[in-house]
């Protein structure tokens, strides 16, 4: 399978904010089977955006191209 086109992030540790290295990603929540619907995130010209399901504060970092800090919230492809 190949990895994901747009990053994917989860917030498994119940983090308030989770830095990020993508402006457009999707965020699932927790790890399934307590994840949220998986909704696509685009901050625009912001720096940061919370997500309407589970109220994680993403901001962006763009030293981490399209990885999160910390590393344990990124989803990897399978």
């Amino acid at each position: 399978m190949s990895e994901h086109a747009i990053p994917h992030f989860h917030n498994q540790p119940g983090l308030a904010t989770i830095r990020i290295g993508a402006k457009e990603f999707m965020c699932i929540g927790a790890l399934p089977p307590f994840d949220h619907p998986h909704i696509y995130i685009d901050m625009g010209a912001e720096s940061e955006a919370l997500c309407p399901y589970c109220s994680t504060r993403y901001v962006y970092d763009p030293a981490l191209h399209g990885h999160a800090e910390p590393a344990e919230c990124e989803v990897k492809a399978a």
